[in-house]
């Protein structure tokens, strides 16, 4: 009995692109980076991608296919509104498709360790879950988080009575195997609701001096001048199954207590130490002090609704002004903060304002953002020369002590290496030099490109002794002969040439390849806009032109 898979189908699904893997151009003019080292750990070839998304993913995959820690991205939402800086609305089977392209491409980009965050709100929340489920796999769905990104004001209350309005929106969590562990992350906790409380009401005065005690973890903290240490000790004896009964399954506890409180220690003889004394309450501690943004505050474990993301004056965080697109600096931190460590590869391929980017930046994590539109220039660049010029001291700046440094790249995609001449016919590129060729061939090919300064003829490398020249000359016998004897019989030639004049088995260390006819089915050249940013195709543009943010 064959197993049928659980899937979601939609029209035009199973019509996958042949994606043409473009080259990377970097325009100097554009990139940017600190005038001098801040510090030791600067990071200064991080990507900026100008670009269809697309198109630039594919080109990323053959040198980064698994290598990147964490994908954050924030894909138009389809809510059939018209936003500032994109169109935010297409057919329902058209953003599907144009979705699961990506994701398959993120996908594979991924480490095996590495995870994917993706902001999306009710329209496709559901669809989008069951593509992920068959792209990541069910297995590695790690949660849904709900995380509140509006409030309930202005446009969304005088709608109030129709409608229940929206200030939330998700975030998938997929990892890439099941394996994956978040790292540890705490979120600040209330003083009140973090200790349990009981009331003493003992009034007797000390009879003796209260031993100062350094504060361990699962220490005793006491503050009193009228209470002696053995009625302390009698009411701890007496509600200890209340005030210790979870005591036992906890491994950390505050290891300090507020500045402002003038604590003193007391170790009893009974060994029931696990208490804080404040005025007439002895106060368990039930979780620990962490340094949370700079400040050492009560905490808890962080869990899938997050209600205390910034999201007040959020329009002019990072110095740009981004309306309905913008996320808060602080939930990519916290992303970033779960899945990663200094160092890792973080991607973001729906640039927008450039959040994810300045905050890798500034948490020293490399980073690639790629971004079509021209709120690539008035938006991403500006907002990171201040982040590297450490200008830019808002969203998470002080929480990280971030003082500056580092810098980017900025690449736009090569055009299309084939294009039409004017009789019809597909010809190589002219604006295609040498390298520029030789690179694009290697990438259709499958060999790395990398130009060897001792061999004139060797553009990369498939394995240690398998090679690649590529040429738009047309090479006589004469050319070829001299070609494979300096190859030599320990290695193999690919040769990609305009023409060659000679039968192709001719040579054992040399395959024989005409340019362009070898490379045309490789992929769809010519194409150069596969964006979300298309026309609105749906009627029902609703009254939530503020909804994917009200920040």
């Amino acid at each position: 009995m064959s197993k049928t898979k659980l899937e979601l189908t939609w029209i035009g699904k199973n019509e996958r692109k042949k994606l043409e893997p473009r080259i990377l151009l970097e325009d100097p003019s554009k990139s940017y980076h600190a005038s001098q080292k801040v510090t030791d750990n600067d990071i200064f070839d991080n990507k900026l991608i100008f670009g269809d998304n697309l198109l630039a993913l594919k080109a990323l995959e053959q040198e980064y296919a698994g290598q990147v820690k964490c994908i954050f991205i924030d894909p138009p939402y389809n809510t059939g509104s018209a936003f500032e800086h994109y169109d935010d609305g297409i057919e329902h089977s058209v953003w599907l498709s144009l979705m699961s392209e990506r994701l398959r491409l993120l996908q594979r980009l991924l480490r095996q360790d590495g995870i994917i965050f993706i902001q999306i709100d009710d329209r496709e929340h559901a669809y989008l879950k069951v593509l992920c489920d068959e792209i990541f796999e069910r297995r590695n769905f790690i949660t849904s988080v709900t995380v509140q990104m509006s409030h309930l004001s202005g446009v969304k209350m005088s709608h109030v009575e129709k409608n229940i309005p929206k200030i939330k929106e998700h975030i998938l969590v997929y990892s890439n195997s099941p394996d994956f562990k978040f790292n540890k992350v705490f979120v600040k906790a209330d003083w009140d609701s973090t200790f349990s409380r009981y009331r003493s009401f003992l009034s007797c005065e000390p009879s003796e001096p209260i031993e100062t005690w350094t504060v361990e973890p699962l220490g005793a903290v006491i503050k009193s001048k009228n209470l002696s240490g053995d009625s302390l000790e009698k009411f701890l004896l007496k509600n200890a199954h209340r005030i210790f009964r979870t005591a036992r399954n906890r491994s950390e506890v505050f290891m300090t207590l507020p500045k402002d409180e003038q604590f003193r220690a007391i170790k009893t003889s009974s060994g029931l130490d696990k208490y804080a004394y404040k005025g007439e309450e002895v106060l368990f501690c039930s979780e620990k002090l962490v340094d949370i943004d700079g400040e050492n505050v009560p905490a808890k474990p962080l869990g899938d609704i997050w209600l205390d993301i910034g999201i007040n004056n959020l329009h002019n965080e990072g110095s740009v002004d981004f309306r309905n697109g913008k996320k808060p600096e602080k939930l990519v931190k916290r992303c970033i903060d779960l899945s990663t460590n200094p160092g890792d590869l973080v991607l973001d391929s729906f640039g927008g304002s450039g959040t994810t980017g300045a905050v890798a930046h500034k948490m020293g994590r490399r980073w690639i953002m790629v971004e079509l539109g021209e709120h690539c220039h008035t938006h991403i660049i500006p907002r990171l020369q201040k982040v590297i010029d450490g200008e830019e001291q808002g969203g998470i700046s002080k929480a990280v002590n971030w003082q500056g440094g580092g810098g980017f790249r900025y690449y736009k995609l090569a055009p299309s290496l084939i294009v039409k001449d004017k009789f019809g016919l597909e010809v190589i590129n002219k604006e295609y030099n040498p390298e520029m060729l030789a690179e694009a061939v290697c990438k259709l090919e499958g060999f790395t490109y990398a130009p060897s300064v001792v061999d004139w003829w060797d553009h990369g490398y498939s394995t240690e002794t398998d090679h690649i020249y590529v040429t738009t000359q047309s090479l006589s016998v004469e050319k070829l002969e001299a070609l494979s004897e300096e190859v030599g019989s320990d290695r193999t030639l690919l040769v990609m040439c305009g023409a060659f004049r000679c039968e192709v088995s001719r040579f054992a260390n040399l395959t024989l390849k005409k340019l362009p006819k070898a490379i045309l089915d490789k992929c769809q050249f010519g194409q150069d806009d596969y964006s979300l940013n298309v026309a609105n195709l749906t009627d029902d543009a609703s009254d939530e032109s503020d909804a994917q943010q009200d920040d």
